[in-house]
């Protein structure tokens, strides 16, 4: 393959050129993207042959499933994803040097800090600038990392990180290391006792999350240190309803994070048992991906969770603070 003249093919390649390109790997058909468009199939194959033209190479192939781009057509695709998203963010942040808090942002977060820290800050966003809108996506920080970042489908992402190290082509930027509680709905037996154990609720009904049960966990940890089995839980799942939903019934314990506690709706629901829990060793993070500019409302987002971040780890030191004061001297 001869080596493409770099002038010319940036003095004939056109933006709409690699809008289709982008359109048509993304539905996996000439058909579908040009009925995404409202335009005719044999404009995007003759915009598609013109840019294959322009390039010198082969950008899309029939594969099984339809139209696959080529190892040229992904590598192509990949910068100008990155080019029109750095167009799109520059569009924003000049509608938000005239409008400051214009504009929608979305956001990736794991169910829990969906259920605590993030709606904070979206409330007290949306406070202060009425004509912001948020768009979220749910997914752990494996997830966030491997595709909704990568494909820039969300600007960051905020969740607990799984592994000590991001991917290599990811940030992370750690606001605090997580509090978890053991927690019971209304009516569970266990409420109201001051000296609870923790050996005595190994054959209590459980629900844990899968990290919950991973090695390396709190509750793991703190089984284990007790040389304590890890109890064998009654439902296993990531699902906030459906354990919100049986601990209503007063049955069942669960473990929730300290920030669900002290934001969420579940400070209003659910009671915590007074156990004290190794926290997470890894913390929950500010995920994004390397080189990318952030819009002017990411920013602002990122600076407000921040700030709130700050001030759950500065209640939590007060609060430990105390409860070391009150806690009576061992003889």
């Amino acid at each position: 393959m001869a080596t493409p003249d770099l002038d010319r093919v940036l003095r004939r390649l056109k933006l709409r050129e690699l809008r289709l390109l982008l359109a048509v790997a993304e539905a996996g058909s000439m058909t579908k993207a040009a009925e995404r468009l409202s335009i005719t199939r044999p404009v995007v194959t003759k915009t598609i042959s013109d840019l294959e033209t322009t390039v010198g190479v082969r950008l899309l192939d029939r594969g099984r499933s339809g139209i696959e781009p080529t190892l040229f057509g992904r590598a192509l695709l990949r910068r100008s994803a990155a080019a029109f998203d750095e167009l799109r963010q520059g569009v924003q942040e000049l509608s938000f040097l005239a409008n400051p808090g214009i504009g929608e942002l979305n956001i990736g977060c794991s169910e829990y800090m969906a259920a605590g820290l993030v709606p904070v800050v979206i409330d007290e966003l949306s406070g202060r600038y009425p004509a912001m809108a948020f768009r979220l996506t749910l997914a752990d920080a494996r997830s966030l990392q491997h595709r909704e970042l990568r494909e820039r489908r969300v600007e960051f992402g905020i969740a607990r990180m799984l592994v000590p190290e991001p991917e290599p082509d990811i940030d992370a930027e750690a606001l605090f290391y997580e509090d978890v509680f053991i927690a019971a709905g209304p009516g569970n037996r266990w409420l109201g006792r001051r000296n609870v154990k923790l050996a005595q609720l190994v054959d209590e009904p459980w629900i844990f999350a899968p990290p919950e049960v991973t090695e390396g966990s709190p509750v793991v940890e703190a089984f284990h240190m007790l040389g304590l089995r890890v109890p064998e839980p009654k439902v296993v799942g990531l699902s906030l309803p459906l354990r919100n939903g049986l601990l209503a019934t007063g049955r069942f314990l669960t473990i929730v994070p300290g920030s669900v506690m002290r934001f969420g709706a579940e400070r209003h629901l659910l009671s915590a048992l007074p156990i004290e829990l190794p926290r997470w060793r890894l913390p929950v993070a500010i995920l994004t991906l390397k080189g990318r500019t952030l819009s002017p409302l990411a920013q602002l987002f990122l600076g407000q969770i921040r700030a709130t971040a700050k001030a759950l780890t500065t209640a939590r030191s007060h609060e430990g603070t105390r409860r070391s004061r009150a806690r009576p001297r061992q003889t």
